[in-house]
């Protein structure tokens, strides 16, 4: 028979003691020794490996579900790696006095950059004194070039990536300046207005990328990526062609910003831009695949000036790159683009839950210390700290794991501690937890208040009392979101004669998904292997949820529909005060469902809205007996013998929970013996091949 649970079953105990401590504020010390890396050990240890790779084509990939900590916590761990390494070089663009339509890109040591702008500019100002009083005077034209030329290399330190490069531009600048000094002594006119300032304009260096300021590799998170903020551009459009020089139009995005350091993107960002998201799929891929990044005229310009002039030759980057995606986002990336996906080689798993032990509670508690420091709200007592850890196990529905949502803690203890600064308390209390939980179900009730007015108005027919035959309250669970509830549906099976078999009249007005069909086809293979060898099945029987306008999906209400058809077919009562949930498999064996903790306070508060007698209850699958983390009123009523909690691990143990008699075994002959259920749905079967036989038409 089925095992009626007891209180002290229905929910996880977590006692305040336990939490070794008054209130959260005595873990401020140990959180300052431990990461918030809560229960993702191997995320950590993945994490640090992926980093510490330095050969190209490792690329992480961060799944988890958002608020798990997949970013925030893996942007904590990118800064700690980033600072144990050295400042990648400034990245400066020149103007190419040889093909000025292929900007001159060095590289030159981080700092090294900003100094080498500013003595540009003031040679740009020294030229533009001295140079036409020397325009006759090659020899000291010529000095005073070598002079100022000689105070813009010794900005260069003697081990620069790009000191020869950067001599060799000052050789042809000078040459340049003496092919074009007559634009010096040029007069002002209408003619040639702005013509030296424009000239000028050209030994103007273009700081692109500016790594002064870093202590270490760089880290950025581009959390609203598009193409110019990944891959740069060119600024200003035909109305400054004229007065900007080419070089100075360029700018950096964010994969040369990170070269030598890291980048995270999230991958719905890219995978969800509807103008242009595969595009930068494949530029990244692109980029992935040979390492350059091609600063490109935006699209919007190309379709201007289809026959672009400045063309920057492709620059080589090197950039750790992080990509952050839940799972259905990127397998569904694999699908559509598995040459992209393989280059993100190094997993980094967030799990989505993880085992209850003493260690993980004093590091939840650790958590919370460092969340009331950091918003300035009152500590938790240990008894807030339990409720906040028994809230953590029910948001995943099980007594021995808890939650890593840390995302929804978070909130649960912001709301909490508002709670009990309301009331002007020095500290959280349990109640305040509570307060907070109530409060947030009060926000979201209003659908579960509306259902249940029309149960206790009459409108939808849900009895819970008596006994019907062919007639049995399932339980399902209504999702809307961010919030769900249970409720009690009734499902109503009618048989009679024939040779259709058991259909499903929601399936037949497709109304049901491919879950509750399948759910249906075992049960009816269940019927057929236990009693075709005996009779054969000459019957026609449908089921139907009553009064359910929206569709029915899911497999967990088989053992309802399995009883209800019993009921008709063998004319024995059902209790309607017993709601039912439950998947059964082809050997009548009960399997888990979902929302099981809804599904429970759902169907109590129908009872206690219509009236608890004492013999109403919930029927669930054993299974679930380690996810029930009930709220105090079930309990309540649990432990005064007004509600009933029991599990079962095969539908004949069901079975003989509702009927009270026993579900059946086979005699000497081969049959069911009469005094059982499955004996009484034999003789039914019975009755209903003779009634098809007589009633055949004769060949």
């Amino acid at each position: 028979m089925p095992a009626a649970l007891k209180v002290q079953q229905l929910t996880c105990h977590i006692p305040a003691d336990a939490m070794g401590c008054l209130d959260s504020s005595e873990f401020i010390a140990y959180a300052a020794k431990h990461r918030e890396w809560i229960g993702q050990a191997d995320a950590e240890k993945a994490a640090r490996f992926g980093l510490a790779m330095q050969q190209p084509g490792f690329h992480l990939l961060v799944i988890g579900e958002p608020g798990c900590g997949r970013t925030s916590l893996m942007l904590e761990l990118m800064h700690e790696v980033a600072s144990g390494m050295p400042p990648p070089a400034d990245l400066i663009y020149l103007y190419h006095f040889e093909q000025p339509e292929r900007p001159l890109a060095l590289r030159v040591d981080a700092g090294c950059g900003i100094k080498l702008r500013n003595a540009l500019d003031q040679f740009i100002r020294h030229l533009s004194r001295n140079a036409p009083a020397l325009q006759q005077d090659i020899a000291a034209l010529d000095a005073m070039l070598n002079e100022q030329l000689d105070l813009l290399m010794s900005n260069l330190s003697a081990g620069e990536p790009d000191r020869k490069n950067f001599a060799e531009y000052l050789a042809f600048l000078k040459l340049d300046v003496l092919e074009n000094i007559e634009i010096f002594q040029q007069p002002q006119n209408a003619d040639n207005d702005g013509l030296l300032d424009s000239y000028l304009a050209r030994f103007r260096l273009n700081l692109l990328v500016d790594n002064h300021k870093l202590n270490g590799a760089p880290v950025i998170y581009d959390d609203d990526p598009t193409l110019q903020s990944l891959f740069g551009g060119l600024e200003g459009g035909s109305e400054h062609s004229g007065s900007l020089p080419e070089q100075m139009r360029l700018h950096a995005g964010n994969l040369l910003r990170a070269d030598g350091g890291m980048l995270m993107l999230h991958l719905r960002d890219l995978h969800h831009d509807q103008q242009s998201g595969q595009h930068i799929l494949e530029k990244l891929h692109r980029f992935l695949r040979n390492g350059r990044v091609q600063i490109e005229e935006p699209v919007s310009q190309l379709a201007q000036n289809p026959t672009p002039h400045f063309t920057p030759e492709p620059l080589p980057v090197k950039v750790k790159m992080v990509l952050v995606a839940t799972r259905e986002e990127f397998y569904m990336l694999q699908d559509e683009a598995p040459d992209f996906a393989r280059f993100f080689s190094i997993k980094v798993d967030f799990a989505d839950d993880f085992a209850a032990t003493p260690e993980i509670y004093h590091a939840v508690a650790a958590y919370v210390a460092r969340r009331c420091e950091q918003f300035a709200i009152p500590h938790f007592s240990a008894g807030a700290l339990s409720a906040l850890l028994t809230a953590m196990h029910r948001s995943i529905e099980d007594q021995k794991r808890i939650s890593s949502n840390l995302a929804e803690l978070q909130g649960l203890l912001l709301e909490s501690a508002q709670m009990a600064t309301a009331r002007k308390a020095g500290v959280v209390q349990a109640e305040d937890v509570q307060a907070a939980l109530d409060a947030r179900y009060q926000r979201h009730a209003g659908p579960e208040q509306r259902l249940l007015r029309t149960i206790v108005d009459g409108e939808l027919m849900i009895r819970v009392h008596g006994r019907e035959i062919g007639q049995i309250n399932g339980l399902t669970h209504i999702d809307m979101g961010d919030a769900g509830f249970g409720s009690p549906v009734r499902i109503s099976a009618r048989c009679h004669a024939g040779d259709d078999g058991v259909i499903n009249i929601d399936r037949e007005v497709e109304m049901t998904g491919p879950n509750h069909d399948k759910g249906l086809f075992i049960l009816h293979n269940w019927v057929s292997a236990t009693f075709a060898k005996l009779t054969p099945l000459s019957l026609n029987a449908s089921l139907v949820f009553e009064q359910e306008y929206h569709g029915v999906e899911g497999d967990s209400a088989s053992c309802a529909e399995l009883y209800a058809l019993l009921s008709a077919i063998s004319g024995l009562p059902l209790p309607q005060g017993v709601a039912v949930t439950g998947a059964m498999n082809q050997h009548g064996e009960v399997m888990a469902v979902g929302g099981i903790n809804e599904k429970i306070e759902g169907h109590f508060r129908v009872c206690r809205a219509i009236g608890l007698d004492g013999t109403q209850g919930v029927l669930i699958p054993a299974r679930n007996a380690g996810h029930l983390v009930l709220n105090s009123e079930v309990r309540e009523a649990v432990e005064c013998g007004q509600f009933h909690i029991h599990t079962f691990s095969h539908v004949l143990e069901g079975l003989e929970h509702l009927t009270g008699l026993v579900a059946g075994e086979l005699d000497e002959d081969g049959n069911y013996r009469s005094e059982s259920v499955l004996g009484r749905v034999q003789r039914g079967l019975e009755n209903f091949r003779k009634i098809h036989e007589t009633n055949k038409p004769d060949d």
